[in-house]
C-alpha cells in the first residue's frame, strides 16, 4: 500500500494485560493527526475552541482553588490534573478513548511485543463491563474455557465495576504462575461462573498454513503483527506450489493487529487493485486505500469469521467480501470500526482518543456503537452447544444427584466426546454416572463414576484436543464443502 507520505499504524492490543480492543494510530509528517492538530491550532475552528475554553477557564480555576484551600485531606496537583483529564475522557462515553497513567502507558507499549505475560485474551469495555473479545489460541484463557462475550465482574474478589479499561486490566495482569480467579457473566447463562486462570508467558505465532484434503489450503491468522504479512506470503506460496485449488483464511478469534500487515495481505488477495478500506474524519473527509494486486487469484477463497474477529480482521474480511466477492463463513463479527490516536505528555502519561471511522469498500460502517454492528457472514453457521462449555474446575468431586453448572458443562463435554450422558441440564443422574465411568475407564482411572480434579483435568485436555480436530470444526467443514462446489 502506498501511504503517500502518511505513516499509518494499526494497533490491536491482544491480551488482558494491555488495553481495549484494536486501536488505529495515525501519526507522522503530513499524517491525519498532524492535519488535525495543525487545523486546530491555526484555523478559525481552533480560534473558536480557544475562545470557548476561555469561558470555562474561570470555573476550572475556582474548582481547583476550592479543593486546594478547603478540602479536608491533603491532595497534590498531579492527582487533581490527572483526575480532570480522566473525567473529560470518561465523559465522552467512548469505550476506545482513555487516559493512561505513565505506568499504564508502559503496559500498553509492552503489549506490542511478540511475547508477554498474562492470561492471553483481548478485552474491551462494553456497556460498562470488561468484556472478552477473544482468547488467544493456546493461551491460559482459552484452556480455562473463557469465551468471546464473557463479562469479567471480579478478579480475585475485587470488583471491576466503575473502573476504566486500563485500571481493570491492571487488576487482571500479574506475574507468571500466579492465579487470576475471575467471576464471569456469560450471555445466555443464568449463573455467575468462576474461572481460575494461571497467568503465563504468551508467545505469538500469528500464521499457520496447511494443505488439507482435496488440495484445499487453510491459513490461520491469530493476529496481525509485524511479520504476519511476510509469513502469510510464504505460507501462501508454499500452498500454491503444492497445487492449491481452494483457500480458507481463518480469522476466528483474531482481535486485530497492525494496519500495514493487513493491508499487505489484502495486496496479495483483493483483486484488480480494488478498494480495501476508507477512513473518514469528523469533517467527513475520506482517505481511500486500494489493493496492489493486478488480476485475481485462480482459485476460490472463503474466510472463517466469528464474534471474536475484530478490527483488522474485519478490514480483511470486508475487503475480501465486498471487493473480492469471496464468501464469509461463520458468525457476525465483533464490530470495531473506529480510529484512535494518542497524545503523550511529558510525565509519560497519554490520552488515547477516537478521531475517525474506518469504512468498508462499499462505505459501510460496521462499528457496534452506531454502525451496522459487525460484518455478517454470507454462509451463517451456528456453533453447537458444547462450544460454550467450560471445562469443570473441580474442588469437590462431581457425583450422583449433584445439580450444578459444573455438571452441565461436564455433560456437554462428555456428549461431544461421544460418552452420551443422556442429558445436559446439570443434573447428575445414573446415565451421566455411566458416561463418567466410561470416560474414566478409557483414560485409565478407577471407574468410580465421580469426576475428581485429576479426571477433570484430563477431560479438559481431551476436550481441547477435540475442538482442534479439523473434522470436528463445523464451520471449517462447511467452508470446505462450499469450496469443493466452487
Amino acid at each position: 500500500m502506498n501511504f503517500k507520505g502518511k505513516t499509518v499504524v494499526f494497533i490491536a492490543v491482544i491480551a488482558m494485560i494491555l488495553s481495549s480492543l484494536g486501536t488505529i494510530w495515525v501519526v507522522g509528517d503530513g499524517g491525519l493527526i498532524d492535519q488535525l492538530e495543525m487545523g486546530t491550532l491555526f484555523s478559525p475552528e481552533g480560534a473558536r475552541q480557544a475562545a470557548e475554553f476561555k469561558t470555562h477557564e474561570e470555573k476550572l480555576k475556582q474548582a481547583y482553588q476550592t479543593i486546594k484551600s478547603s478540602y479536608l485531606h491533603k491532595v497534590n496537583d498531579e492527582q487533581l490534573i490527572d483526575g480532570a483529564i480522566k473525567g473529560m475522557i470518561e465523559s465522552l462515553g467512548d469505550p476506545y478513548s482513555a487516559y493512561m497513567s505513565p505506568k499504564q502507558a508502559i503496559q500498553f507499549q509492552q503489549g506490542l511485543e511478540s511475547s508477554f505475560t498474562g492470561i492471553g485474551a483481548e478485552v474491551t469495555l462494553k456497556n460498562g463491563r470488561v468484556t472478552i473479545i477473544s482468547p488467544i489460541k493456546d493461551s491460559p484463557a482459552e484452556k480455562a474455557g473463557l469465551r468471546s462475550g464473557d463479562q469479567v465482574l471480579k478478579v480475585n474478589g475485587i470488583s471491576l465495576e466503575g473502573m476504566d479499561i486500563h485500571e481493570a486490566v491492571s487488576k487482571i495482569r500479574g506475574p507468571k504462575g500466579t492465579k487470576a480467579r475471575l467471576q464471569i457473566a456469560r450471555p445466555g447463562v443464568r449463573d455467575i461462573l468462576t474461572i481460575t486462570v494461571v497467568r503465563d508467558e504468551i508467545s505469538l505465532q500469528t500464521v499457520e498454513a496447511a494443505m488439507m484434503s482435496g488440495h484445499i489450503g487453510r491459513i490461520t491468522l491469530t493476529q496481525f503483527s509485524e511479520n504476519t504479512a511476510e509469513d502469510f506470503a510464504r505460507g501462501l506460496k508454499k500452498l500454491e506450489s503444492q497445487g492449491l485449488e481452494g483457500l480458507i483464511i481463518d480469522v476466528r478469534g483474531n482481535p486485530g493487529g497492525l494496519l500495514p500487515s493487513v493491508l499487505d495481505i489484502c495486496d496479495q488477495l483483493v483483486p484488480d487493485k480494488q478498494k480495501v478500506l476508507m477512513t473518514e474524519d469528523k469533517s467527513g473527509s475520506r482517505s481511500v486505500f486500494n489493493s496492489k494486486l493486478e488480476g485475481k487469484k485462480p482459485y476460490p477463497i472463503a474466510v472463517l469469521i466469528d464474534k471474536g474477529s475484530a478490527s483488522a480482521s474485519e478490514i480483511l474480511a470486508a475487503a475480501l467480501q465486498e471487493s473480492g466477492n469471496y464468501a464469509l463463513v461463520g458468525e457476525t463479527t465483533f464490530g470495531k470500526g473506529t480510529v484512535q490516536t494518542t497524545k503523550s505528555f511529558k510525565d509519560g502519561s497519554n490520552v488515547k482518543i477516537t478521531i475517525a471511522k474506518w469504512l468498508t469498500p462499499k462505505g459501510n460502517w460496521i462499528d457496534q456503537h452506531g454502525g451496522t454492528k459487525g460484518i455478517k457472514p454470507d454462509i451463517p453457521v451456528d456453533k453447537p452447544a458444547y462450544m460454550n462449555a467450560i471445562p469443570p474446575q473441580v474442588k469437590e468431586p462431581l457425583q450422583r444427584d449433584d445439580n450444578l453448572t459444573e455438571v452441565k458443562n461436564m455433560q456437554l463435554i462428555l456428549d461431544a466426546l461421544g460418552y452420551h450422558p443422556g442429558r445436559t441440564d446439570g443434573y447428575f443422574d445414573s446415565q451421566t454416572e455411566q458416561a463418567v465411568k466410561a470416560f474414566q475407564k478409557k483414560e485409565g482411572f478407577a471407574a468410580t463414576g465421580k469426576l475428581d480434579a485429576k479426571a477433570a483435568e484430563v477431560l479438559r485436555e481431551a476436550f481441547i484436543s477435540f475442538l482442534r480436530e479439523p473434522g470436528n470444526d463445523i464451520t471449517l467443514q462447511v467452508a470446505i464443502q462450499y469450496l469443493k462446489k466452487k
